[in-house]
């Protein structure tokens, strides 16, 4: 009981000072890792701009350095307003609808990816007011869209259990069923469709397609952003439903994650207290004894006190 009383009390007084040092910890070792291996392709990159421009210039002697940097400076505001260059013409096309549509569900859905930006005070203003209402929606949304998937995983394995034997290992097997049938359609199958629509690799299809789902949103890679491709117009709306659905099954994923957490962490605490139960049980068996141990013995000395005749009465 001791060593368990000291356990909690050491718990609530260092349990979120250890926490919160295992986690800036964790994340001062990806940092390390993301420096040692991102850094150097860094450093090449930007030596390699430098070197071009230097090359830029020395080949074309009537460009001045001031007017270079402000033709870059405006190609790279051009980008982030959703603008291209194409020859002598511009691509518009961000901020069409299916554009605009896909820019309202990243907003909403807190992805952000910020590969394209508001450019309008107007339109800043209302993006707040349209997020502010937008993502209590959006999370509503999604909690009934995880409901249904998990009403039909249960419905699922309750005709299985009425159908087979089995039935211990119907619902484990109906959750094995629903795990792989969405690692195949939201993380598995949509790379191959990026490949073929954008021109990337399957790990890079693979990359955007959990950096999304995740809602970590790096903006590094985004759909529909080539201007040298010619995108269908389903291809948006169905990326747009693509990452709903997505969403709500990583989310439940992740609450079943926490649930065996949290069951692995109730029978832990079931043992400490099925422990504790057996110690004070034992400790009250020697207790009793003790006790009985005691009675023998004052019997004992009252017999020795008494004579013959008392004890025999």
């Amino acid at each position: 009981m001791l060593v368990v009383a000291w356990r909690q009390r050491w718990r609530r007084r260092w349990g979120v000072p250890v926490l919160l040092a295992a986690y800036l910890g964790y994340v001062g070792m990806g940092a390390a890792v993301l420096q040692a291996l991102e850094r150097p392709a860094e450093v090449r990159a930007a030596q390699r701009l430098l070197q071009e421009r230097l090359e830029l210039l020395a080949n074309h002697t009537c460009l001045q350095g001031p007017a270079l940097q402000r033709l870059v400076e405006a190609i790279i505001q051009a980008y982030k307003s959703g603008i291209t260059l194409q020859g002598n013409t511009t691509n518009l096309g961000r901020w069409d609808y299916s554009g605009s549509f896909f820019f309202s569900i990243s907003a909403i859905t807190t992805i952000g990816y910020g590969n394209l930006s508001l450019s309008t005070a107007v339109g800043r203003i209302f993006c707040i007011v349209f997020a502010l209402f937008g993502i209590p929606l959006n999370l509503v949304l999604l909690n009934e869209i995880g409901q249904l998937m998990l009403l039909g995983v249960q419905h699922c394995a309750h005709r299985l259990e009425e159908m087979f034997p089995w039935q211990n290992k119907a619902s484990l097997l109906m959750k094995t069923c629903a795990l792989v049938t969405g690692l195949l359609l939201f993380l598995l199958l949509p790379p191959l469709l990026f490949s073929d629509k954008e021109g990337w690799s399957y790990e890079e299809g693979f990359y955007y397609s959990f950096i999304t789902l995740s809602t970590i949103g790096f903006g590094d890679y985004v759909i529909g952003m080539n201007p040298d491709r010619t995108y269908p117009r389903w291809y948006k709306n169905l990326i747009s439903l693509w990452i709903l659905f997505g969403m709500a099954w990583l989310a439940l994923v992740i609450k079943f994650c926490i649930n065996l957490l949290e069951t692995s962490s109730d029978f832990c605490q079931c043992n400490k207290k099925s422990t504790e139960r057996a110690e004070d049980l034992m400790d009250g068996n020697k207790n009793s004894m003790i006790g009985l141990h005691n009675v023998d013995i004052c019997n004992d000395k009252d017999t020795k006190t008494k004579g013959p005749g008392e004890s025999h009465t």
